[in-house]
């Protein structure tokens, strides 16, 4: 893949992507902006190259701002709304970042809001830094509502009462209590977050990736009745024990000490251990 767009930066490293947003002078999400992301999430959804996705930006102060507010003043709105038939561009673009079978990881450093925190919301993990990272959904406060996906999204992350403070509220939301609410995984020091996110992709990265799509693909299944997910959860898991690198694997671990006490209090390098373990 060339991964060549104009506001971002992509670079390929032990099987992840790492995006980097670059629009001057504070990231607004542009129609440039959202075509670019839009062909990164369509390109990168079928690279089999790539495991994980890391998106990040070159201004510590701002992850996305917010959706062009000059461009949704040239929206056409002399006709009368109709019930749409199928997703928006913009929804499909986010519905790719949640349901692509892939890790993908938003590394928030500065503010994130409106359609940016919509954008980073769809993702599988979001991390922040202490006293840098706020999320502001300031949508109502212009006399709009957030469109692309807020409301459907951020209730399932946040639970609804707190999703309405965000959305209602139109005020910006600290780092650590977004951590505390579970819009973000975990915040750090500034000087700490790029090691633990990109450790963590890198780590993604090792296994295999059958077993890290059919996994995303089950967990997004618990947004279904619990009897259909449990359903699902075997059909799934069957799939993943019947891949000749699963049966490799596991063959390894036992190998390597797995299921014995030294094994076993190593666990977590063991696991890093089978990707090359299992090559040689």
């Amino acid at each position: 893949m060339a991964y060549n767009y104009t506001t971002l930066k992509v670079s390929i490293d032990q099987g992840v992507a790492f995006v980097t947003i670059s629009q001057p002078p504070i990231n607004i999400m542009t129609p440039q902006m959202f075509e670019d992301l839009f062909q990164f999430t369509e390109e990168v959804e079928t690279d089999t190259a790539v495991k994980a996705i890391v998106l990040q930006s070159d201004d510590p102060d701002f992850f996305i701002a917010h959706y062009d507010v000059e461009t949704l003043l040239q929206v056409d709105v002399s006709q009368q709304p109709q019930l749409p038939t199928e997703l928006h561009p913009y929804h499909v673009m986010c519905e790719r970042m949640r349901t692509m079978p892939k890790a993908t990881i938003a590394k928030i450093a500065g503010r994130v809001g409106g359609g940016g925190s919509e954008f980073a919301s769809s993702c599988d993990m979001r991390f922040g830094v202490i006293g840098k990272t706020q999320v502001c959904q300031m949508e109502v406060g212009l006399g709009i509502l957030p469109g692309g996906t807020g409301t459907q999204r951020l209730p399932r992350l946040v639970g609804r009462g707190r999703a309405l403070e965000i959305i209602l509220g139109s005020a910006s939301i600290d780092a650590e209590t977004l951590a505390e609410w579970g819009y973000l995984n975990r915040v750090f020091d500034a000087a700490d977050i790029d090691d633990y996110v990109d450790n963590l992709a890198r780590r993604i990265a090792t296994f295999p990736a059958t077993a890290i799509a059919l996994a995303k693909e089950s967990v997004n299944n618990a947004e279904l009745p619990l009897e259909e997910g449990l359903l699902r959860e075997t059909y799934l898991f069957e799939q993943t024990m019947a891949t000749d690198e699963a049966q490799a694997r596991m063959q390894k671990a036992l190998e390597l000490g797995a299921q014995t006490r030294e094994g076993e209090l190593e666990i977590d390098q063991l696991c890093l251990d089978l990707a090359q373990a299992t090559q040689d």
